[in-house]
């Protein structure tokens, strides 16, 4: 980004002076709340004229331009535009703007470069090369500290059990300590029997084969996060594996012993080692780093343990959040009821972690097979998936999780899992107020038709990751039927019966890049520009609008986790979190989308990727 600044003795205009007659106090440098300054009309001419000036200053004087800012270098205030005027705030009173003022940690204003020039006299200005574009800042569903463990063994990629196989050999031989220790436990994510060449199962048996992986512990969980492929050795080291397990599957050879895949609630017999509060705080650096590249200034963490809650609450307690984290607490169905005895985390941390959600896993996935249907599978017609949680149970908890002043929040894959959920929400919330409740349903994949219109009428919000659409969507039909089919990621259907969707990645589950989440949902199209049906997209009457995906990137994730008071526009009075992009997303060509490059991360004013 090239740069320009106002000379460093300009002073604010007195109010006498002011184009907007406002006093001295209405024109502080208050960034604790919204200012609201008034506005000289614009004349067109002129500010055609400025641009071109503008455009034509920042080319010539390029080469020369001020030393860009980074964290450290970044003053008390200032202001940031835009050549072109392409500052999308996602606030329906000013969608674009050419500048924004930022003070301390907080927006302060915006308009015209005009017009800021004549209320701010004594800031530096800052332009955005051109081409580029501002956005709030990206909020996204996710899994951090899993995120991080993907990083030490990744597992998406190979296309066979045996190549999977050769990725552990390969991660064990690499590492000396794990070499020469074979009791040293391993870790691995991302495995995805639907894109091997021959789609099936994996055993122990296939770890077993190889001597270099033989006779270690072992634990690699699918790219889904539903099912986990585990070891001899961690199979012998269970004390109990009982015949069945509600809410999951122990998978079985002719024999009926277990074959070393966990589904769902299965996975709860593994003993896997807890991690060190070392190794989260590793795996959370790299997440964060990874985030922070990518313009994600905020993670909606959907599924806290204690022992990450404890860690997260360490790291807000010491100042060490260089991310927003909204968490959500995992409800075990087999385990108390907790609602009424644990303190919810608000604003933690300088306003940086917040933890007031309970997660509930209602069923399992598609990829799997665990999705809870009303009809059987298409291409496994002896089952329909299964509930992890019994509706009874359910009932109650629901409503008494909101009493006790809790976010109820519901992973539901399955029509029938969404029905049932949606049930359970709609008996709760008879006579509440769902705006100070803001219920989520965490995936809400594939609908009935009767309920794609209960969204709106009930005000529950649809927690959705667009590509998810665009990995599910080569075996969907599939595992559905055709008619089924068209229930599964009906973002428009959604919408149009006046449901609010936020949208997310479910990062390591998908790419955490936002952008590719930007591009799904407007195209329904692989990276390549393929799709089932052809280049037009994948049933793309389901498509999203632009418009639609930037607010669903930005605000309505900010209204998921209360947050829309501070985050999600901007807009003064609000906390000063935006990313720059190197491309107009909201014009370019959708093909050329995905070349966007994150320029910069500002949280709290202060860029913690990129420089501005």
């Amino acid at each position: 980004m090239s740069a320009q600044s106002t000379p460093s003795e300009l002073r604010k205009r007195s109010p006498s002076s002011s184009p907007s007659g406002r006093s001295q106090k209405d024109r502080s440098l208050d960034s604790t709340r919204q200012l609201k300054p008034s506005y000289r009309p614009n004349n067109a001419l002129r500010m055609t004229a400025i641009r071109v000036v503008v455009a034509g200053l920042l080319g010539f004087f390029g080469l020369r331009a001020a030393q860009k800012w980074g964290r450290s270098e970044v003053p008390d205030a200032y202001a940031l535009c835009s050549p072109e005027g392409k500052i999308f705030t996602v606030d329906e009173a000013n969608p674009e703007v050419e500048c924004m003022v930022i003070h301390g940690s907080h927006f302060s204003d915006v308009g015209s470069l005009a017009d800021i020039r004549l209320r701010w006299t004594a800031i530096p200005v800052r332009f955005i090369q051109s081409g580029a574009v501002v956005v709030p800042g990206i909020n996204s569903h996710v899994h951090i500290l899993e995120y991080g463990a993907t990083i030490q063994l990744p597992l998406e990629g190979p296309k066979s059990v045996k190549e999977t196989v050769q990725v552990v050999r390969n991660y064990i031989l690499s590492d000396p300590d794990v070499r020469h220790n074979k009791s040293t436990f391993v870790e691995g994510w991302g495995w995805d029997h639907t894109q091997w060449l021959l789609e099936q199962w994996p055993t122990s048996e296939d770890l077993e084969n190889d001597p270099v992986v033989r006779g270690r512990p072992i634990v690699l969980q699918s790219k889904d996060g539903h099912a986990i492929w585990v070891s001899k050795k961690i199979l012998d080291d269970i004390e109990f594996i009982p015949e069945e397990i509600e809410g999951g599957t122990i998978f079985r050879d002719s024999n009926g012993n277990p074959t070393g895949v966990f589904m769902d609630s299965a996975q709860s017999l593994v003993n896997a080692p807890e991690p060190t509060h070392d190794q989260m705080e590793k795996r959370f650096g790299l997440a964060v780093r990874d985030a922070h590249k990518v313009g994600l200034t905020a993670l909606h963490d959907a599924g806290f343990n204690p022992r990450s809650l404890a860690f997260f609450k360490k790291q807000a307690e010491e100042d060490k959040l260089p991310i927003r984290v909204y968490g959500m607490t995992y409800f075990n169905e087999s385990a108390e009821y907790w609602g009424n005895s644990v303190e919810k985390v608000i604003g933690a941390g300088n306003n940086r972690l917040s933890a007031r959600s309970v997660k509930i896993f209602a069923d399992g996935a598609l990829r799997s097979g665990g999705a809870a249907l009303y009809e059987p599978y298409s291409d496994n017609p002896e089952t329909r998936g299964f509930l992890r949680i019994d509706p009874e149970l359910l009932n109650k908890v629901i409503p008494r999780f909101l009493r006790d002043g809790w976010q109820v929040n519901v992973h539901a894959i399955g029509d029938r899992a969404n029905g049932v959920v949606l049930d359970a929400f709609e008996a709760a919330l008879k006579d509440a107020n769902v705006s100070a409740l803001r219920p989520r349903l965490e995936h809400a994949q594939i609908l009935a038709k009767k309920d794609m219109a209960r969204f709106g009428d009930l005000g529950i919000i649809a927690s959705i990751q667009p590509t998810h659409a665009i990995s599910d969507m080569w075996f969907g039909e599939d595992r559905l039927g055709p008619e089924r089919v068209k229930g599964l990621y009906a973002f428009r259907s959604i919408i149009d019966h006046g449901g609010r969707i936020a949208l997310g990645s479910d990062f390591p589950v998908e790419d955490m890049n936002p952008l590719a989440g930007f591009y799904a949902a407007i195209t329904r199209l692989s990276p390549d520009g393929k799709s089932p049906h052809g280049p037009g997209g994948w049933f793309p009457e389901q498509r999203m609008t632009r418009q639609e995906a930037l607010k669903g990137m930005t605000l309505d994730p900010a209204y998921a986790s209360f947050s829309d008071d501070q985050l999600g526009t901007i807009t003064p009075g609000k906390r000063a979190d935006y990313v720059v992009l190197s491309k107009d997303i909201m014009t370019i060509p959708a093909g050329k989308l995905l070349e966007t490059k994150v320029l910069a991360t500002v949280i709290d004013g202060r860029p913690v990727y990129g420089k501005i």
